[in-house]
C-alpha cells in the first residue's frame, strides 16, 4: 500500500540534510525577499538542516551575494554561497594550472577570480572564460570571438539563456553564448553551473555530504531541477520563479516535489 501524499513528501524529505537553494527566484525576486523564505531557514534550524545557497548567476560575487543575504535578514549560520563563477576559477585553476585566461565578465568577477589566484590576461591569453557580463561591449565580445575562431579553450560559467527580475527576465550568459555560437560555430568545451558537474562537485566537497542527502531547490527545470535529477538529490520545484505548473506537467525531466514557495515545506520538515 502506498503512504498518502503527505506521509510520502515528509519521508522523501526525512533523508534530506542539505537543501542546496537556488537564490534569484527561489529565495528572493530581485531586491525583494519572497514571502516565507526566512520561515524556511528557520524551520531548517529546529530541525538540525543546513543549506548552501547555490546560484549560477556569475555576474556578481559570492561577497556582493553575502551582503544582499544579509541585508535581507539571513540568519549568520546560513550565510554561505557558492556560484557558478567561483566554481569556474577553482576549474580553471585545476585544468589550466600556470596559464592565463581572458575574462568575459563583470569586474566584480574579474577581481573575485583573481583573489582566487587566476591570472588574467586580455592580450596573450591560453583559453577563453565566459561569464554572465551585464556590462557586456560589442568588442570585447568581438575579442572573444576572435580567440575562440584561434582554437583557445572555452569555459562557461553556466548555461541560463535568462535571468528573472522583478519585472520580467533579461537575457544572461545563455544568449552571450548563442551569439558566440551563430558567429564562431563553437560551443563551449565545458559548462560549470547548474545542471553540470562542476558546481555540483564543488557544492558537495563544500557541505561534506552526499548527493543522495542533500536536496536541490529551485525555480528552472532546466538548471535546478536537471540537477537533482542528474546527480541523484530530491529535486524540489518552487513556483515562484520561471516555471508554471502547467510548464512543469509537459517537462522531460520530472521534480520529485512542487511547492507553491519555500516556506509551503515547512510543514513538511
Amino acid at each position: 500500500m502506498s503512504l498518502p501524499e503527505s506521509a510520502a513528501i515528509r519521508a522523501r524529505l526525512a533523508a534530506v540534510r542539505c537543501f542546496l537553494l537556488d537564490m534569484d527566484g527561489t529565495f528572493y525576486l530581485g531586491d525583494r525577499l519572497l514571502p516565507g523564505s526566512l520561515d524556511f531557514l528557520a524551520a531548517l534550524a529546529r530541525t538540525g538542516r543546513e543549506a548552501l545557497f547555490l546560484t549560477n548567476n556569475s555576474s556578481k560575487s559570492a561577497a556582493h551575494y553575502l551582503q544582499k543575504l544579509r541585508g535581507m535578514g539571513v540568519p549568520p549560520a546560513f550565510l554561505r554561497v557558492y556560484t557558478s563563477g567561483q566554481a569556474a576559477g577553482e576549474y580553471a585553476l585545476r585544468r589550466f594550472s600556470g596559464k592565463r585566461g581572458f575574462l568575459l565578465g563583470n569586474e566584480a568577477l574579474r577581481h573575485e577570480l583573481e583573489a582566487m589566484g587566476l591570472a588574467l590576461d586580455d592580450t596573450s591569453p591560453d583559453y577563453v572564460l565566459v561569464g554572465f557580463d551585464t556590462g557586456l561591449t560589442y568588442a570585447r565580445l568581438a575579442r572573444v570571438c576572435d580567440l575562440l575562431r584561434a582554437g583557445l579553450p572555452y569555459i562557461a560559467t553556466h548555461p541560463d539563456f535568462n535571468c528573472p527580475t522583478e519585472t520580467g527576465f533579461a537575457p544572461d550568459i545563455g544568449a552571450i553564448m548563442a551569439f558566440i555560437e551563430a558567429s564562431t560555430g563553437r560551443q563551449a568545451d565545458v559548462i560549470i553551473g547548474k545542471p553540470h558537474r562542476g558546481i555540483v562537485e564543488g557544492a558537495l566537497a563544500l557541505v561534506r555530504q552526499r548527493a543522495e542527502a542533500c536536496a536541490m531547490v529551485g525555480d528552472r527545470l532546466y538548471t535546478d531541477i536537471a540537477t537533482g535529477v542528474r546527480f541523484g538529490m530530491t529535486a524540489v520545484l518552487v513556483l515562484t520563479g520561471e516555471t508554471t505548473r502547467a510548464a512543469a506537467a509537459q517537462a522531460e525531466t520530472q521534480p520529485h516535489l512542487i511547492f507553491e514557495r519555500l516556506c509551503d515545506m515547512v510543514p513538511y520538515l
